[in-house]
C-alpha cells in the first residue's frame, strides 16, 4: 500500500463502461483525461493516431498503410509522418527488424516525423501507417 500511498497524486479516476482493454481508447478519448495527460508519449500516440484516421476520408490519396506501400513511399521521399508499432523492432528475425530501424532513421533524417507506439498500448494495434507529404 505504501507505493500507491506515495503516487496518490499521479493516479487518475475515469469512467469507462467495462474492464477489458478496448475500454482504455474509451477512457483515452475523455477530454478531462487527455487534458491530464497531454505531455506524455501515449498522448502524443493518440494525437497523431487520431490525426491520421481523420485525414484518411478526406483526403485518402495521402495515407498509406502496409509494408509494400510504405516502402514505396519511401523510396520516393514522401513520408511526412510514419506511426509504427514496437513489435516490428522486437521481431524474431534479425533482418527485419533491421529493416525497420533503417526505415525509422531513414525518414527522420529526411525531416518526417516518426512515432513509435507500444504494443502494450492501446494505439498500439497500429502495425505500420504513414502520411505522406501533399
Amino acid at each position: 500500500m505504501r507505493p500507491i500511498i506515495e503516487n496518490k497524486s499521479r493516479l487518475i479516476l475515469a469512467h469507462s463502461t467495462s474492464g477489458y482493454r478496448h475500454s482504455l481508447r474509451e477512457v483515452l478519448d475523455t477530454p478531462s483525461v487527455m487534458a491530464l495527460i497531454k505531455d506524455t508519449q501515449a498522448a502524443q500516440e493518440v494525437r497523431a493516431l487520431k490525426d491520421f484516421f481523420s485525414m484518411l476520408p478526406d483526403d485518402i490519396g495521402r495515407a498509406c498503410y502496409g509494408p509494400k506501400h510504405v516502402e514505396l513511399a519511401h523510396d520516393r521521399r514522401a513520408i511526412q509522418t510514419l506511426l509504427i508499432t514496437d513489435a516490428l523492432f522486437r521481431n524474431s528475425d534479425v533482418a527485419t527488424r533491421k529493416k525497420y530501424v533503417e526505415l525509422v532513421e531513414s525518414v527522420k533524417s529526411n525531416g518526417g516525423n516518426v512515432h513509435i507506439f507500444s504494443s502494450m498500448h492501446v494505439s498500439g494495434s497500429v502495425s505500420l501507417y504513414l502520411r505522406l507529404f501533399s
